[in-house]
């Protein structure tokens, strides 16, 4: 029985090389390995085999099936492969066509606007000497909350809806992570690799599970910026925030500077901008204010400063958040936030330049 299960094998790979269609090469398989098969036909007369033959016939018959399965997916593989080298090779592509097709109609590829805001924003740092630095979407607790002085305690955290989630193999509460929230997670991040004086931004998307509408997304882009040196007062603030929003806009935009709460800053402020969109006079954009809430910003607290190793009895600093969404949305005249993030070609191909 061993010497036929040998003389099967070499039968089969005689016929399977002269074998030109994969329907032949599945319907030789099922000849061996079917339920009527050769193999099963050999199988079947275990019965008649003694204890000790049936040890040798049984992985030997195993061993059969294994080798044919894989001779017939090598085979299936090679015959597919030369099918199509046969199609290429009788097939020829007709270029003519490209002569009658106007340059105007052929679609381009193009930038997101935020993409190009946040370009454009990147330059005019840049060339006021900011670095441009990045960080990760997933954060710690730490980082995004409590060396921001947002301890778990404190009531800052319930003005945030937080994506919250646990690494896959610990559910432990100590051990929690988020979605970051703000961008100013990367304020420590960043102080911890430098010495001052320094000065960066750092842009990125940022989540949030809230409830949309004409000025709110759950995903959303901000760009945090800070500086940090000896004798920094708001009025660098100011200087840098309208020489930013000058170069943005091209025009005089109006501002207000007013208090505003934000842990990690202290004195903190809300810089608004008058809304380009109803010029004042009040829309779902701003709420019917006339003013739009920009630009988050004050000087640095000192306890974040002390969670970036930096010693704030020698170096001060302040630090901004900007809505990158609502910028782009002043700039070209959006009315509603969720255009940017809807994914309509219709929409985007606005932006593109040729």
């Amino acid at each position: 029985m061993i010497d036929h299960l040998n003389r099967l094998y070499d039968t089969f790979t005689k016929e399977l090389t002269s074998l030109t269609e994969q329907a032949q090469v599945l319907k030789l398989k099922a000849d061996y390995l079917g339920k009527k098969g050769a193999i099963s036909d050999v199988l079947k007369g275990l019965s008649k085999a003694t204890q000790e033959e049936r040890k040798t016939i049984g992985p030997l018959a195993n061993d059969l099936k294994s080798r044919i399965n894989s001779d017939v997916a090598l085979a299936l593989k090679n015959l597919e492969r030369a099918a199509i080298d046969k199609q290429l090779e009788s097939e020829t592509i007709d270029k003519s066509y490209r002569d009658s097709i106007k340059s105007n109609a052929i679609i381009h590829g193009g930038l997101h606007p935020v993409s190009l805001i946040q370009q454009e924003i990147e330059d005019v740092f840049l060339s006021m000497g900011f670095e441009v630095i990045d960080g990760p979407h997933i954060d710690d607790e730490y980082h995004n909350f409590e060396a921001l002085n947002i301890p778990g305690d404190h009531p800052a955290r319930d003005m945030q809806d937080t994506f919250w989630f646990h690494q896959y193999d610990d559910d432990t509460i100590d051990n929690k992570y988020v979605l970051r929230t703000q961008t100013s997670t990367l304020q420590v991040r960043g102080m911890k690799t430098r010495k001052p004086p320094f000065k960066f931004i750092a842009p990125g998307k940022v989540f949030r599970c809230e409830r949309t509408d004409a000025s709110h997304e759950s995903v959303f882009h901000q760009l945090e910026g800070m500086m940090v040196d000896k004798d920094i007062k708001v009025s660098h603030l100011i200087y840098i925030m309208k020489t930013m929003l000058a170069e943005i806009f091209q025009q005089d935009v109006k501002i207000r500077l007013r208090p505003g709460y934000f842990p990690f800053v202290e004195p903190g402020f809300e810089l608004d901008i008058q809304c380009l969109i109803c010029k004042g006079k009040g829309c779902s954009v701003c709420k019917q204010v006339g003013w739009l809430e920009l630009l988050p910003c004050g000087m640095i607290h000192p306890n974040v400063l002390a969670a970036g190793n930096i010693d704030s009895s020698q170096y001060s600093g302040f630090a901004f958040g900007l809505g990158l969404d609502r910028l782009v949305m002043m700039r070209y005249g959006i009315d509603d936030i969720r255009h940017l993030h809807s994914g309509d070609l219709r929409f985007l191909q606005q932006f593109q330049t040729y």
